[in-house]
């Protein structure tokens, strides 16, 4: 890394360590002092946790978690939807990798993160055989959120995010911090899981250029070190304080140690856990508004079979992170679910925006709007981004006729949205009963409840 200018240098030197503010923030959360709308959107994120859990049980990577748990040995924390108990670590990987599963969890954009996957599975292993109040759990994940958003957003841009996977990268050291603050360690013990958890950045993006699918086991490998940083800081080991800020450091190792200074949790006044949103597609976030702006078009009576070509406006950071400009093939659903192009295909030949979407991944329709669409930077979009995530789209019709739709953000799904999606599925796995029952525990959290218990009511009865 080429040498920091003289005054950038003195002033990261001559900072306190990262981690001895994140931990101090961390420690510090407390339930009484959230706003409102900051427990409702933790609650509305856990709902949507668990909904995306529950759904992706039986999806490939949700048998080979079921397989692989089956390996190991049994433990108090549950694996949500099932009978299976495991140790704290194997069962925050199981759930991380399930919540992960349908690629619509939660979203921070400016951090390029998905941190739910990571903070969720986290907290609810560690609670697993403990007594945890509901408003602590609450607590814990917000600064989790934080801490992780944070992070994020000083480390990540579209070139580093193109290579090295975000949520991977940065959701163990949120998730570590939540955990800490959970379970009421020192500040000594808090600095010493960002460490290890820093020393567990990991997840690279090849997956969408080999086809493979890594790419949903990255939360559940974030999650699992976030138990073990955790553990370890319990038991007394010492992580570097500086493994995140110092000269050879996380940042550092990345070229970017001068935008450590700029890391402060609520450094301007803003949680980080409101700028979430809640996906309407199971694919990825470049691919929302895309998916929203076809079924206008479809609203507008455009029909498949009469489009000749599609162009499509967006911003760079959708058109350069891995997958998302691809026109096929698509021999996984997981490359379908990455491509701009096969969404709005899909969107526009059934006319939905649902999981269903990405069964037929051969057909024949959606795979000739695939390869008529191009992609192209819109000005006003590359300027709006990340605090917007806008989308054009015009289709030329067999008449010759242009019709077009603009949006300029995604229409996120509301709190009630991600609570009737848990619901459906819990009651599609669990039965209706047990759906009600689990709803009301999560929406019953902020007044005490127990958060232990939420994986156990993820049982069928």
């Amino acid at each position: 890394m080429a040498a920091l200018p003289g005054r950038a240098a003195a002033a990261v030197e001559n900072a306190p360590p990262v981690a001895e503010r994140l931990a101090a923030f961390a420690r510090a959360a407390e339930f009484g002092s959230l706003p409102a709308p900051v427990v409702d959107k933790a609650t509305g994120c856990l709902t949507d946790f668990f909904g995306c859990v529950l759904e992706a049980r039986p999806l490939p990577w949700g048998r080979q978690i079921a397989a692989y748990a089956a390996m190991q040995p049994a433990g108090p924390a549950r694996v949500i939807g099932t009978e299976v108990a495991l140790g704290a670590g194997e069962a925050a990987f199981a759930n991380g990798t399930l919540g992960h599963g349908l690629i619509r969890e939660d979203m921070h954009v400016p951090a390029c993160s998905h941190l739910g996957v990571v903070v969720w599975p986290t907290l609810l292993a560690l609670s697993a055989g403990r007594r945890i109040a509901g408003p602590d759990l609450i607590a814990a994940a917000v600064a989790g959120y934080e801490i992780g958003a944070r992070v994020g957003r000083a480390l990540f841009d579209a070139d580093l995010a193109a290579k090295l996977r975000p949520t991977g990268t940065v959701g163990a050291i949120g998730a570590a911090a939540a955990g800490c603050r959970l379970l009421g360690l020192s500040q000594a013990e808090t600095v010493a899981a960002i460490g290890f958890a820093a020393n567990c950045a990991a997840g690279v993006n090849e997956w969408p250029w080999a086809g493979g699918t890594e790419v949903f086991f990255h939360a559940g490998f974030a999650a699992r070190s976030a138990v073990t940083a955790v553990h370890l800081a319990m038991t007394g080991a010492f992580a570097s304080p500086t493994a995140i800020d110092g000269r050879a450091g996380l940042f550092a190792a990345h070229g970017r140690r001068d935008r450590t200074a700029g890391i402060e949790p609520l450094g301007d006044g803003h949680y980080e856990i409101l700028s979430v949103y809640w996906k309407p597609a199971p694919a990825c976030n470049y691919v929302q508004t895309p998916c929203q702006v076809a079924l206008d078009l479809v609203r507008q009576g455009v029909t498949a079979d009469r489009v000749v070509r599609i162009e499509v406006a967006s911003f760079t950071p959708a058109l350069r992170y891995p997958g998302c400009d691809r026109s096929g093939p698509f021999p996984g659903i997981l490359e379908a679910k990455m491509s701009i192009q096969y969404a709005i295909a899909a969107t526009l030949v059934r006319g939905a925006v649902e999981e269903a979407n990405y069964v037929r991944l051969d057909d024949p329709a959606v795979l000739r709007l695939a390869g008529l669409t191009e992609l192209a930077v819109d000005p006003a979009f590359e300027a709006a981004y990340p605090d917007r995530q806008g989308a054009g789209i015009t289709v030329t019709l067999d008449d010759g006729r242009r019709v077009s739709a603009r949006r300029d953000d995604v229409t996120a799904v509301d709190r009630a949205g991600v609570r009737e999606r848990l619901r459906a599925a819990a009651a599609n796995r669990l039965g209706a009963a047990r759906a009600d029952a689990l709803v009301a525990a999560i929406d019953g959290l902020a007044g005490g409840g127990d958060a232990a218990a939420l994986a156990d009511l993820a049982v069928a009865s």
